[in-house]
């Protein structure tokens, strides 16, 4: 069963992904794309696995200066539940990916 921290950092995931020119353009922007001035498909996929990648090393750093017992366990805990949740928001991005080629797939030519 997910944390409710790992719940609240998939929460902001999605959402950074749903609405990529920030909470100030309001439900406008969430609706963008290229047409409408907003970031492309490649470029929302870039910044997905950026921040998976990110996400990552700041885990792993925190779990290296523990090791070292110069990290303190919350922020360990709480660095390891945000790289979850961005991998967990990068392999649902996948998901949708593939069902997307999928379905293009299947329809007739």
């Amino acid at each position: 069963m997910a944390s409710p921290v790992s719940a609240a950092g998939a929460y902001a995931a999605t959402n950074r992904l749903a609405n990529p020119l920030g909470a100030a353009a309001g439900v406008a922007g969430a609706a963008g794309g290229v047409a409408s001035g907003g970031p492309s498909f490649t470029d929302t996929l870039t910044q997905v696995l950026d921040t998976a990648v990110q996400a990552g090393k700041v885990a792993d750093k925190q779990a290296s200066a523990a090791a070292q017992g110069k990290a303190d366990m919350v922020d360990v805990v709480t660095a390891i539940a945000e790289s979850e949740s961005a991998l967990e928001t990068l392999v649902a991005v996948r998901d949708r990916v593939i069902a997307a080629y999928e379905e293009i797939m299947r329809m007739p030519v």
